[in-house]
């Protein structure tokens, strides 16, 4: 009984191959040229079949040596050019006109009927149990073969017997393409072998496109799993049963042939590697294809690929292949493929991929602006004869717009690929970036923060609802919201997004797949969390004792905590020593670690706080800092700094931070809203996060560990500030696929004009006015601030009269009257917020649904122009934060966590809920001291009396402070050189020793402890001001 052995298996899978187009007779291995490397019978009548007059040629010059003269001289090429350079472009021989074609891939188009007939005579054979050495008489049990010459072998395993694994051993241990002490063996070298070699079993299948012996990399070439790894079950038999089925069936296996393989070259344009597409990949490019053939121009499709997926290939492949796509009628399906990235590499991947292909140069255009500006380079792009158009972020707005004037006035149909690139914004996109970004996200691109191409997208695509003349298609691995309502795939695409209805991704290969495949890590294997644990006081000074929002006073004590020197050496040091004994050893050494920080002018005071550290403990390790623009900060220094400023990158020296990373000199980046996103760094280890992090940010942040590198198989997160839980959330977002809870609202917007209509702030007539100016392109500003402003200076004044009033209500203890003025100014703020409400889900919900409605739209005009002119709602009360003081502090280890990833637990992603719905809040008031005091309840959290910084600072400070050597010396020296003097570590002990009777514990330890005596006077000579306090009293 053999129905369980691999012999069963393997026919099996060559009679199904036989029965679909394939050649496969018994004693075919018999007939294999081992030392050619060919399947001789097939090249000739290949040769025979489609250019009978060259081969009437060679018997003609040659006689009975025709055969050999033509196989020798392929070989040779092969040798020379590799297999696949050999199939796609032929060869020449001596005494032929034409050059001989070894293959016919299907045209773009099918208009040649003698190139179509070729394509059918396209001779694919598999052979069973080839003994393919000189040396021995090993034997592989399937080889491909296209036309005679062998394309891909495959070693199979049954599952009852063996497993995938052993047929990859059986590559990387008996495959061997340069045995030693032997001549190579032609079948199993690179490039002159097979193209891909395949190690598979009943369920899962592998492949890799170099040998290497024992150092051979194979890839999975599955499907997945339910978002996992592996193969689903198949009804019908074997879960790896796609692969003869569906990849090798002739006209899928000769596409991949021809348009999918990609060579690899190094600087000197020699292969070095081939791409051979995974099976998502082939997926996705594929049903792009066919789902733009179905629905024709002017739809969007949303590509969830994680990390380690693969993206620039895919993106490169969509592009080439929607170029070149034809209808039914044979007409080309876009004008023009955009492709927005801001990858250096993609550009060079799709000239380098199509030339391989085509043997075509410039097919691509990448906008530059070197020479020419970028938009006259665009348009010259779009109108001439370049197929595919890369441009970045920052151009993409110039693209679009010319993208829509051509497809308006001459009809032109684009195809826009967007890749999740990232990048500071600037310029003409900010303005219609801001009207969709949160308060949050705002505030992080005023800081220098980053955006992605999928919030410019979505700002855009402005010109409501459909396009029919340009398809987009974005590629994310973390799509927000909008993204989904935006781009997701409606179940019935008749029908516009609703709660029956909700978009999901056009295709996904997901987070788990990515880890459990091993493409990328898993960020949370190894997740520390501290908690900052301090008190503060204000001295005994006195305090204004007006009354402050508590929230912002809460925010501007936080700010000032977070910058404090001890706050950032306590953790400095943790990150340091952390880094030094857990992350330094790993990768050989060259691991590297990234602290990422809330704020520019903490990143600054973090590079210069861990730059003293490092020298005073003599290590050899060199941080490198990243934030955009200037950062001014009078505590670091007088002027101001950016990366280039020579005290935070010394070394630098012009070069690009990202580039500088890459070497063995830098080993710890800082970075504050930069490189958070976008960043690829296989080497990083470890990320250090002193910053909130929520929902998608945790999952872009964090991600920027997990790509996969050789001996790479642990991370490390030691975080400051999140919840091990919340971040854990936000992963299961995308672990899987993301979805949508529901569908927002469109009648939202309707729900929100007449609530602004109701408010009685504004006519019909000024609406029309206003719109009116704005959409005639004749227009001055002049008219625009006619039309705007009566209804802007009305508004205002009323806010200034009702706050006068709430002001003298006050001083006359006139609660109805304070009331009454209060009431005013909340409708005031509430109408403002509810402007800017209205403008962001107008600008979002009018690109799924046309609201047909010119009201609408002149009252997104109106608002929009309304709302910039009002300044009221803006007041806050000032907080005085200069008498503030940290009294004691201590940084809590609370252990390392692993919040666990699990299949099936998807948490969705809310839409966007009712807006303008609010109330003005009224906010918490508190005086100072109260919020202060309400802060230490806080997070005194664990602290004892041995964390107080108050002994140093208060106690023994006071005590030096009456010494008047220490005085003398401080007048008549530099800190430093005072610092050195041999009568302060004395002066100290003696303070210790007096404050002995009042503070027992703190005393007897640090006069049993030189090294306590000596951090406290670096605590009070750095931090505490001592030396300046002495100064002053002098």
């Amino acid at each position: 009984m053999t129905l369980h052995k691999e012999i069963s298996f393997e026919l099996e899978l060559c009679a199904h191959l036989t029965a679909n187009g394939w050649l496969n007779t018994d004693g075919d291995a018999a007939q294999y040229d081992r030392a050619r490397a060919l399947f001789p019978s097939d090249v000739i009548a290949w040769l025979q079949a489609t250019q009978p007059q060259a081969w009437e040629a060679l018997v003609k010059n040659h006689g009975a040596k025709a055969a050999d003269t033509l196989l020798d001289r392929l070989r040779a090429q092969i040798d020379q050019r590799g297999t696949l350079d050999v199939l796609r472009n032929g060869i020449e021989l001596v005494g032929l006109k034409a050059k001989l074609v070894l293959a016919q891939f299907k045209p773009a188009f099918g208009l040649n009927e003698e190139i179509l007939a070729r394509y059918a005579a396209n001779r694919l054979r598999v052979v069973r149990q080839v003994r393919y050495s000189l040396h021995n008489e090993n034997a592989i049990d399937l080889v491909l073969f296209l036309n005679g010459i062998p394309v891909a072998t495959a070693e199979l395993k049954t599952d009852f017997t063996q497993r995938v694994e052993d047929a990859i051993d059986q590559y990387r241990f008996d495959r061997v393409p340069n045995p030693k002490g032997q001549t190579p063996e032609p079948l199993l070298s690179f490039p002159n072998g097979a193209l891909v070699h395949f190690a598979v079993s009943n369920s899962e299948a592998f492949m890799t496109t170099r040998l290497a012996g024992p150092a051979t990399t194979f890839l999975p070439f599955n499907k997945g799993d339910g978002g996992g790894k592996g193969n689903p079950l198949n009804p019908h038999g074997h879960r790896t049963a796609y692969l003869w089925e569906e990849i090798w069936a002739r006209d899928s296996w000769l596409e991949i042939l021809g348009r999918y393989l990609v060579t690899v070259r190094d600087e000197k344009k020699q292969p070095v590697g081939m791409i051979f597409p995974r099976y998502h990949q082939l997926d996705v490019t594929r049903k792009l294809q066919a789902a733009v053939l179905t629905d024709g121009s002017g739809t969007k499709y949303l590509v969830q690929h994680s990390a380690g997926s693969g993206k620039t290939n895919s993106i490169a492949w969509t592009a080439h292949f929607l170029a070149e796509l034809h209808d039914g009628e044979h007409k080309k399906q876009f004008h023009t493929v955009v492709v927005v990235s801001d990858r250096k590499v993609i550009d060079g991947q799709l000239q380098d991929a199509i030339f391989d292909m085509q043997r075509k140069t410039g097919v691509v255009a990448v906008i530059k602006g070197e020479g020419k500006p970028k938009s006259e380079q665009l348009a010259e792009a779009l109108q001439g004869d370049k197929k595919i158009v890369v441009c970045t972020i920052q151009t993409f707005p110039f693209a679009l717009a010319a993208v829509r004037e051509l497809a308006a006035t001459e009809g032109k149909r684009f195809a826009v690929l967007a890749d999740e690139a990232h990048s500071s914004q600037t310029g003409e996109a900010a303005a219609k970036l801001k009207e969709l970004l949160s308060a949050e996200e705002l505030a992080a691109l005023q800081d220098g923060g980053e955006v992605s191409t999928e919030d410019l997208l979505a700002a855009q695509m402005a010109a409501r609802a459909d396009e029919k003349n340009i398809t987009f298609v974005a590629f994310t691995a973390t799509p927000k919201n909008k993204t989904l309502e935006l781009f997701g795939t409606r179940p019935d695409p008749t029908r516009k997004p609703a709660p029956d209805n909700v978009p999901v991704p056009f295709h996904v290969y997901s987070m788990r797949q990515a880890i459990e495949e091993g493409f990328i890590l898993d960020v949370l294997q190894n997740y520390t969390s501290y908690k900052a644990a301090f008190n503060l006081a204000h001295g005994g000074a006195a305090f204004d004792e007006k009354e402050v929002e508590r929230s912002a006073a809460m925010r501007g004590i936080m700010g000032w905590v977070r910058l404090h020197p001890y706050n950032v050496a306590q953790k400095v040091q943790v990150i340091v020593e952390h880094f030094r004994t857990t992350v330094s050893p790993l990768l050989g050494g060259k691991a590297k670690a990234m602290v990422v920080v809330a704020s520019r002018k903490e990143a600054v005071r973090w590079q210069l706080a861990l730059q003293k550290y490092i020298a005073e403990k003599g290590y050899a390790l060199q941080s490198l800092v990243a934030f955009s623009g200037e950062v001014v900060d009078a505590d670091s220094g007088p002027d101001p700094f950016t990366e280039a400023t020579p005290s935070l990158n010394p070394g630098l020296k012009g070069r690009d931070i990202r580039e500088a990373l890459k070497g063995p000199e830098y080993q710890i980046l800082i970075a504050a809203n930069k490189f958070q996103t976008g960043f690829d760094q296989p080497l990083l280890c470890a990320m250090y996060v002193d910053k909130r992090l929520d929902g998608i940010q945790a999952v872009q942040t964090l991600s920027r560990l997990n790509r996969a590198y050789p001996g790479k198989e642990t991370t490390y997160v030691v975080d400051f500030m999140n919840e091990p839980d919340d971040v854990l959330a936000a992963f299961k977002v995308y672990y899987e696929t993301a979805t949508l809870e529901t569908t927002t609202d469109p009648n939202l917007v309707y729900n929100l004009r007449a609530k602004l209509d109701a408010t009685g702030y504004y006519d019909d007539f000024e609406v029309d006015r206003v719109a009116a100016v704005d959409l005639n392109p004749s227009s001055k500003q002049s008219d625009l601030i006619r039309a705007v402003e009566p209804v802007a200076d009305r508004l205002t004044k009323k806010f200034s009269a009702a706050l006068a009033a709430w002001r003298m209500a006050n001083e006359n203890d006139d609660d109805a009257a304070a009331e009454a003025a209060k009431h005013t100014m909340d409708a005031l703020v509430l109408f403002k917020g509810d402007l800017g409400a209205f403008g962001r889900l107008y600008t979002f919900l009018s690109q799924v649904f046309d609201y047909g409605n010119t009201e609408i739209e002149k009252r997104a005009i109106f608002y929009r122009h309304l709302l910039r002119l009002l300044d009221f709602g803006r007041e806050r009360d000032g907080i005085d934060l200069s008498k503030l003081e940290l009294t004691h502090y201590a940084l809590r280890y609370k252990g390392t966590q692993k919040p666990m990833l699990v299949k099936d637990s998807p948490v969705p992603l809310p839409p966007i809920t009712e807006a303008g719905a609010g109330a003005v809040q009224d906010r918490e008031k508190a005086r100072l001291a109260e919020i202060i005091e309400k802060v230490n309840d806080l997070f005194t959290g664990e602290l004892t009396e041995t964390d107080r910084l108050t002994y140093v600072t208060n106690v023994i400070k006071g005590k030096l402070l009456e010494s008047a050597v220490l005085r003398k010396q401080a007048l008549s020296n530099t800190k430093e050189q005072f610092a050195a003097s041999p009568d302060l570590p004395k002066a100290n002990q003696d303070a210790i020793m007096a404050a002995l009777d009042a503070h027992t514990t703190m005393s007897t330890q640090a006069l049993n402890s030189p090294a306590i005596q000596k951090a406290m006077l670096e605590i009070l000579l750095t931090y505490g001001k001592l030396y300046e306090d002495l100064r002053a009293q002098a």
